[in-house]
């Protein structure tokens, strides 16, 4: 979650506090909004709230469930798209329980208040490779789908491309920068997320154009009897194929993570209490969508999924207005990203200013570094995207690694720690659960895909 600056002045609890506070109570009281720049405020509403974490939650990663569908099956993909979605409500549980009692406003707060400055810099480092990680995935993405692409020596024309032919200003590059200058910067530039709601409603509504369009077209194949039902279980034929199950594992980790941006969203509700019935209708809503895509999606091209689902948008769908509903598919998917692209941006630059600036006054009050920061961040994240000419391996080990760590290891370990001890059994078990399971799958998943690397290169050498 952001690191709010005012953490490190905090008064900190003393080790020795056993005391268990109102669970119900608000992590950001009227005095800290005022110091934080929020005096003329009121609160955010509840159905602002569930658009910023469904936003936070809906990202590139549905572009790639369908493909996980191929690899495990359609009864165990959507049992693991429902299950990461319980392991995520758990593990936000986690984290609000020991912001009330350790009072802390942040996700960083909460790792300090646990284990120290090095929690709190651990937590920043891997919301800052998680999310610049991101924000290049979705920025690459979109210029995919304006512009087009060339992977794997085959040209995939942009949507762009298609409709006013080959010219320089539909570039790559020249479309991202215009994207850059007229959608990421003016949206990067509000102090407070709720400023985002309307966006953020935008962006979900476009999510949901796409997963209607891709139902109705799956619909209208199987009326035709051209399309076959695809595989409910994982097609395992050898040992290899077996570890390949896991390499699902961190796209449906990095698919849930919204954990960054959980306490800003609550700092700023006008009743902290719905914090949690927040949480559960986010989630609730975005696993429907997430079935729904993978459903469909894997119905409509079974086996010859692609990584990238858009990716197969680019075909004869043979189906009457077929290129229409294509352009549909791939623009509504690229506006969506574009107003997703601030809610994640405002957790990594509070983040970026905690870990460089953890002394200095609360960013909102600085126009100066709040500017700079800003400025420096969207630069990179334009380079990461105009000069990395693929996604999915960067997507994969970030899932693997930072992801991993903010979605599940990380609060689990704070219920183990156990500061104040207020953990039942049954919290501590899913701790050990959630540490192992995450640990054993990731690993396996590194692996696997190194191997598949490997054995790729050592055959293309041979060739």
């Amino acid at each position: 979650m952001t690191i709010d600056n005012m953490e490190s002045k905090r008064e900190r609890h003393p080790k020795k506090s056993k005391q268990v506070p109102d669970e119900n109570a608000p992590l950001l009281p009227k005095k800290r909004q005022e110091e934080a720049g929020f005096d003329e405020f009121n609160g955010a509403s509840f159905s602002g709230a569930v658009f910023n974490l469904s936003t936070t939650i809906i990202g590139a990663g549905i572009m790639a469930l369908p493909a996980t569908m191929k690899i495990l099956g359609l009864g165990l993909g959507i049992f693991m798209i429902i299950f990461m979605a319980f392991l995520t409500e758990k593990s936000i549980e986690m984290l609000l329980k020991f912001s009330r009692a350790g009072k802390c406003s942040s996700y960083g707060g909460v790792m300090e208040d646990a284990f120290g400055k090095v929690g709190r810099i651990l937590l920043q480092v891997a919301v800052l490779v998680n999310n610049i990680g991101v924000l290049i995935v979705y920025m690459i993405i979109i210029g995919d789908v304006l512009s087009g692409t060339s992977a794997s020596g085959v040209h995939h024309a942009g949507v762009l491309e298609g409709w006013f032919g080959d010219h320089w200003w539909n570039g790559r590059f020249w479309i991202l920068l215009i994207t850059t200058l007229c959608v990421f910067a003016p949206l990067a530039c509000f102090k407070r997320i709720d400023s985002l709601r309307y966006t953020s409603a935008l962006s979900v509504g476009l999510a949901v154009v796409f997963l209607v369009i891709m139902v109705g077209i799956a619909v209208i194949k199987l009326i035709s009897g051209t399309v076959m039902m695809p595989r409910l279980l994982p097609d395992i034929t050898d040992f290899n194929s077996f570890w390949k199950l896991f390499t699902a594992v961190p796209v449906l980790v990095t698919a849930y993570i919204c954990h960054y941006n959980v306490h800003s969203i609550d700092n700023e509700l006008e009743d902290s209490t719905e914090i949690k019935l927040v949480v559960r209708t986010a989630l609730g809503l975005c696993s429907s969508v997430y079935v729904m895509t993978s459903l469909f999606g894997f119905l409509l091209f079974g086996d010859g999924t692609l990584d990238d689902v858009l990716a197969n948008f680019d075909t004869d769908l043979g189906i009457p207005y077929g290129g229409v509903l294509n352009d549909a598919v791939r623009v509504s998917y690229a506006a969506h990203l574009m107003l997703v692209f601030p809610i994640v941006f405002y957790p990594l630059r509070l983040n970026i200013d905690g870990l460089f600036f953890p002394s200095s006054s609360p960013l909102v009050n600085s126009n100066k570094r709040f500017s700079l920061i800003t400025m420096v961040l969207i630069t990179l994240i334009f380079l990461g995207a105009t000069f990395i000419p693929s996604i999915w391996d960067a997507f994969q080990f970030t899932g693997a690694t930072a992801a991993v760590c903010l979605g599940f290891i990380f609060p689990a370990s704070i219920i183990l720690k156990d500061r104040y001890a207020i953990s039942t059994t049954k919290e501590k078990s899913l701790a050990i659960l959630m540490i192992v399971l995450a640990v054993f799958s990731n690993v396996v998943a590194i692996y696997s895909d190194a191997y598949a690397l490997f054995k790729k290169s050592s055959v293309t050498s041979q060739m």
